[in-house]
């Protein structure tokens, strides 16, 4: 699924048994000692398909708010494809970039050792792509409207946000799905604003 990395000041650091990601320790001991990956760079980003998905093509990367960095992309990426497709288009897309972005999210988050990490920012893909085809048609003021307001609530995460925040932690595929499900109550919480005010 804030300002500057809108999950890295309470991010869940833990250690993963991951052989993949590992150094190895002393040659006495003969042990593996995970390796934290705090700040992924284009190395990182290309070692593994769900790499490139989960950090958004690399907008994740971002030193300074790769969230917002993150949902930047997502608003170019959708005004690149949104005159080729229709609804069932759109739809098709979100839901099999749900699906897909579970099993990055959730491969990336053990690889990098950071549960839910801000650098991850396929859920804010996700979810304003979800905003944006909801808002549709709609001019770019509008769809900046929508992007302040989705930032914003996927920022200060009450309500739902919190909640789910709060109950979908950790590593395998409930944190993955933790880390998506935020977002997506954000996109919904965000519509619903956006539907009162044209009410």
């Amino acid at each position: 699924m804030a300002n500057g990395s809108h999950r890295a000041g309470k991010a869940s650091i833990t250690l993963p048994n991951n052989p993949t990601m590992n150094t190895p320790a002393s040659s006495a001991t003969h042990t593996d000692v995970p390796t934290l990956v705090l700040r992924p760079d284009w190395r990182f980003l290309l070692a593994h398909p769900a790499h490139f998905i989960a950090l958004g093509a690399g907008s994740g990367l971002a030193r300074v708010a790769p969230g917002t960095s993150g949902t930047l992309w997502a608003w170019v990426a959708f005004l690149f494809m949104d005159p080729w497709l229709n609804d069932i288009g759109w739809a098709s897309v979100i839901v099999l970039g749900f699906l897909i972005g579970w099993w990055a999210c959730t491969v990336t988050a053990r690889h990098m050792g950071v549960a839910d990490s801000g650098h991850i920012v396929w859920d804010e893909v996700i979810a304003f792509w979800l905003v944006l085809w909801m808002v549709s048609p709609s001019g770019l003021l509008a769809q900046f409207a929508a992007f302040a307001l989705f930032r914003l609530l996927d920022s200060v995460k009450v309500g739902p946000m919190a909640w789910a925040d709060r109950h979908f932690k950790g590593f395998g595929p409930r944190g993955g799905f933790g880390i998506l499900f935020d977002d997506i109550l954000a996109a919904f919480c965000t519509l619903l604003v956006v539907a009162l005010w044209r009410f």
